[in-house]
């Protein structure tokens, strides 16, 4: 007899129901070359999907740093703009702003200390003594002048002290998204000045309620979910699925141009793929109303979607390829296994299985060969993520009284730290693709809603605060 989904898996019977793929239009911020007082900056590698650029010339200081350690202090004033541009311009400072406070690698200046500064006019009336004096190491000045219906966003990082420019880039995108110009920005800053992989052009996806539909008829009646997806800060939310049932578990592909996720759109489980600025759906792991798949999980490449199924009649760990081909089976157990996810190198698969009594993590090869090992021992461990590289842990939600809490455990020193703090029931972690944040659904704040915290536990942050919000998936 075939089984049905154990009760830490969510499950439901919904009416089969129509599907619509929203489509978005891709971002795109392109690099123009630039002028600075020196050598022009090297172009920015260009979204996906969009020619690469001609490297040129650079002036970068490629390890700005203070005698201790110190973090360099920064500041980000209004950028120069015509009245007409007021607006855009003060946008991209202020999410600029944001977007470097949220690494951290920068001691950020609050905005409001600016008040004194004589404002600059131009590259060449930076009123550097004023910034000396209000302790600034660095400033970071920009521009912004309208091309037709484009913006021409030039930026500049100034040694405060030597007054020379350190680095300078220019980009030329649509007018109708300041905020794209400020995410790039503070990637590119942090990439070229500390060697980090920013997160500020990354997306979270996640599942969400707010629609405020319901399915009738039905064995369980629950409201309708669908896929939703935003900027890493929770803004520019908007709706890619339109299935008018149960859409969750999303998982981002590695490009970050397509979603998996779980739908009921036909009455039972099964895992589709939509390409979500392309408008296409593919349904890779064939299910039926007696086959039900659950739970996809890119793998790191994007080649492999890892997933659970009850086809061969308890629930199993399998892996097939993003086009459907080379179905194999992982796991081998008669316990339940469930919510895989991909170690870094793709080699291995974390896995939540109640085959010792209660849910735990377990590990495995990928290609299934070998006994899986268990590395928790809570009373009750479900939704591991494995961190990016250089980091080698993994996150999960682990019981703690009536609800749980992220814990990550060191996979080098078995040790085990919790980064929430017991307030409501905190599930479903998925990190940063440069390991420093994780995103995680909580009732801390009522209904269910997204929350990122940094890996130390500090730095909490609501992203979602319509209808009920769950399983976030960060890009890479």
């Amino acid at each position: 007899m075939t089984k049905t989904a154990p009760r830490f898996l969510l499950t439901a019977a919904l009416g089969a129901l129509a599907s619509t793929v929203l489509v978005l239009a891709a971002p795109d911020v392109r690099q123009a070359p630039t002028t600075p007082p020196a050598q022009p900056p090297a172009s920015q590698a260009p979204p996906a999907g969009t020619p690469p650029a001609t490297q040129q010339p650079t002036e970068i200081s490629t390890a700005i740093s203070l005698s201790g350690g110190a973090a360099p202090r920064l500041a980000v004033p209004s950028f120069i703009a015509g009245a007409d541009l007021k607006g855009p311009a003060e946008t991209i400072a202020q999410v600029l702003w944001d977007d470097l406070r949220f690494e951290r690698e920068f001691d950020l200046i609050p905005r409001a200390a600016y008040a004194p500064i004589t404002p600059a006019t131009s590259m060449e009336t930076v009123p550097f003594a004023q910034w000396k004096e209000l302790g600034a190491n660095y400033v970071l000045i920009g521009t912004v002048r309208q091309n037709a219906s484009s913006l021409t966003v030039q930026a500049r990082l100034f040694d405060v002290s030597s007054q020379r420019s350190m680095w300078a880039k220019e980009y030329t995108a649509s007018a109708n998204n300041p905020r794209a110009f400020a995410h790039t920005i503070a990637d590119e800053l942090h990439k070229d000045t500390r060697s980090l992989a920013g997160v500020a052009r990354t997306k979270l996806a996640f599942a969400s309620d707010r629609d405020g539909e319901a399915a009738r008829g039905t064995v369980e009646q629950r409201s309708i979910k669908e896929i939703y997806i935003a900027d890493y800060d929770g803004e520019s939310q908007r709706r890619v699925t339109v299935n008018r049932s149960l859409a969750i578990n999303p998982s981002w592909s590695a490009d970050g141009r397509a979603i998996a996720y779980t739908s009921y759109r036909r009455g039972y489980p099964d895992i589709y793929v939509s390409y979500i600025y392309q408008g296409k759906m593919d349904q890779p792991a064939n299910g039926t109303e007696t086959v039900h798949n659950f739970l996809p999980a890119f793998a790191p490449d994007g080649s492999k979607i890892a997933f659970m199924t009850n086809r061969d009649g308890n629930m199993e760990i399998y892996v097939v390829n993003r086009d459907g081909s080379n179905l194999r089976r992982v796991t081998r157990h008669p316990g339940n296994d469930s919510t895989p996810t991909w170690s870094p190198a793709g080699n291995q698969i974390a896995f939540t299985s109640d085959r010792s009594g209660s849910p735990q993590i377990y590990i495995v090869d990928a290609d299934g060969i070998g006994q899986p090992r268990r590395i928790t021992n809570e009373s009750w461990a479900d939704r591991a993520t494995w961190s990016p590289a250089p980091y080698n842990e993994i996150a999960y939600a682990g019981r703690n009284g009536p609800g749980f809490d992220i814990k990550i455990f060191g996979l080098e020193q078995g040790q085990i730290r919790t980064i929430t703090d017991s307030t409501g029931s905190n599930e479903s972690p998925s990190w940063a693709p440069n390991g420093r944040h994780l995103a995680f659904a909580s009732t801390r704040a009522g209904r269910t809603q997204i929350f990122t915290i940094a890996r130390d536990g500090n730095d909490l942050r609501q992203v979602t605060k319509s209808g009920n919000n769950v399983q976030p998936s960060w890009s890479r």
